[in-house]
């Protein structure tokens, strides 16, 4: 007999016991975007869209990183489910090796041609030089930046979730103030604009690499063993890498397609890519919800497949899709809710407001879509393992439907910006039928784990 999502209190407080510190940790991340739009935006509106277009390349990395780490929590929580931490340790080493072989590329390209990734977000000189600034001190950050999360994952895994969560919000708020003194010069510090922005990102990344490392070293944690970085482990690499491939597939067809988006809005003028950086902001902090509810909720289905309970494990899986579609309706109520507000408060030029207005209305119903699909795919997809799907349907929506109507609009046709904003939103909420058809299949109800 199944219970309904609502009164089955084991699942509540195991899902709220996982996800709320994601929630509050992708709270955390996305709060350092606001602030650096919101503060730079005190500046002036260019350095504020600057730093939001080159804050694109560290976006794609991202991308990048996020399918390694996610290829290592589907394998992680199976095997924390099953009760193998040695196997864990395993998945730790494979993870930070991936991780800085591609961050030292992001970092190469930032801190000697930033200039010209900035060309490939827009023809605006004057965001160019100052978004070149930015990039040379931020890349250094990005060197870090995948091994701390690869970090963050394993602590998540192992139920060590609350402690992930005070590690990113502490070095957020440790960002967020190193900001505010350095972009405006308060308690005597030189104000230093774009430039103060890129060395608060950096020392919060320090920061937070570090207090990893020793909370690693703990007694019940699982710890790097630099030797593990230089082993081969045959049967667990062919496993990692069916899982990462995939996802590393489908980020990179998300990342370049949303990053083109972003490129094609600051194509269409300053205004344009001002009222895109805030809308991007405000979505980023809007989805923080699905990316916990999606993250914990597989971790969650994770463990039981991986403990071979695999009708609980479908069963966990068809609430937390119900509960995709009520968090979707919820975050279209949100939306509508803060957009008089956000009018008032962020200050842009007239042109600038009317463009935010309508991304905000189309965001609106974008939302529930990008909540859905997060939840399911990110989630309940990929904790069985089933990651090919993704990429798939990017292909299909993203690169076959959004990103040609967007540049054919931008390029071609000279649609207003509301018309090719609405474009690049079509991907998600036309994937919701697919999904749904896919996810009916139950193709993800697997245990992945083996003996190694």
């Amino acid at each position: 007999m199944r219970v309904s999502i609502f009164s089955d209190k084991r699942f509540n407080s195991q899902l709220f016991k996982l996800a709320m510190p994601i929630v509050i940790q992708s709270l955390m991340l996305a709060s350092v975007a606001a602030a650096d739009a919101f503060m730079l935006g005190g500046v002036d509106q260019n350095s504020m869209s600057a730093v939001s277009l080159a804050s694109q390349i560290q976006f794609i990395q991202n991308m990048a990183i996020s399918s390694i780490v996610a290829a290592a929590a589907i394998l992680g929580a199976q095997y924390w489910g099953r009760g193998d931490h040695k196997t864990i340790g395993r998945i730790f080493c494979l993870s930070i090796r991936t991780c800085f072989l591609v961050s030292v590329v992001f970092f190469v390209g930032c801190v000697f041609l930033p200039r010209y990734l900035m060309i490939l977000f827009t023809n605006e000189e004057g965001l160019i030089a100052i978004g070149s600034h930015y990039l040379q001190i931020a890349g250094w950050s990005y060197l870090l930046t995948g091994i701390s999360q690869c970090y963050l994952t394993i602590l998540k895994v192992t139920d060590h979730t609350a402690d992930a969560a005070k590690v990113s919000t502490a070095a957020v708020l440790l960002n967020i103030a190193l900001n505010a003194v350095l972009i405006f010069g308060l308690f005597g510090a030189p104000a230093m604009g774009v430039q103060g922005a890129a060395i608060a990102t950096l020392t919060a990344r320090v920061i937070e690499l570090l207090w990893c490392i020793l909370l690693s070293l703990k007694r019940g944690y699982i710890r790097l063993k630099i030797g593990g970085l230089l082993k081969r482990y045959p049967l667990l690499s062919k496993d990692f890498t069916k899982c990462f491939l995939p996802l590393f597939g489908a980020s990179l067809l998300w990342g370049v397609g949303f990053t083109s988006y972003t490129a094609f809005m600051g194509h269409m003028g300053t205004d344009a890519a001002a009222a895109n950086s805030i809308a991007s902001v405000v979505r980023d902090l809007v989805c923080c919800m699905c990316n916990g509810i999606s993250s914990g909720g597989g971790i969650l289905v994770g463990n039981e497949l991986g403990a071979g309970k695999l009708e609980r494990g479908k069963l966990y899986g068809d609430r937390l899709m119900k509960l995709s579609f009520i968090l979707g309706l919820a975050s279209t109520v949100i939306m509508f809710a803060v957009t008089p507000l956000l009018l008032v408060v962020v200050k842009l030029t007239d042109q600038a407001q009317k463009h935010l207005l309508a991304m905000m209305c189309i965001m609106a119903v974008y939302m529930i879509g990008r909540t859905v699909n997060t939840v399911i795919i990110n989630g309940i997809f990929a904790a069985g393992g089933d990651t090919m799907f993704d990429m798939y349907s990017l292909v299909v929506t993203m690169w076959m439907l959004a990103v040609p109507l967007a540049a054919l609009g931008c390029f071609v046709f000279h649609w207003p910006v509301a018309v090719v904003y609405a474009c690049t939103c079509l991907d998600e909420v036309g994937k919701i039928p697919w999904v749904m058809h896919h996810y009916k299949k139950y193709k993800w109800v697997k245990d992945l784990t083996r003996e190694i």
